[in-house]
């Protein structure tokens, strides 16, 4: 799958707002603002339950690299996530 294509499909998911559970949060952080070279992945069953957690790093940014984002998708779907959430700003770390 292209990275386009990927991409599109997730913010596809995040566009639907809350939905109730599962949730699947995304993250991005790096060590500057413009270039996120890590994203964390967690995922919620059910409210209250503790999150799973799991993280993908690059030497480039992670928001442009196909194999993570194609990744990303995949998990999203075969968890059949009702919310997808994801952070706009990257975190410094």
């Amino acid at each position: 799958m292209n990275l386009d294509k990927a991409r599109k499909r997730i913010e596809k998911h995040v566009k639907k707002g809350f939905r109730g559970y599962p949730l699947i949060s995304l993250c991005y952080s790096g060590e500057a603002a413009d270039c996120a070279t890590r994203v964390a992945i967690q995922f919620v069953a059910e409210e209250g339950a503790e999150p799973q957690e799991q993280t993908f790093t690059s030497q480039t940014d992670v928001r442009k690299d196909e194999v993570i984002q194609t990744t990303l998708l995949k998990i999203i779907e075969r968890a059949e996530a009702h919310t997808v959430t994801e952070t706009e700003a990257v975190e410094l770390i």
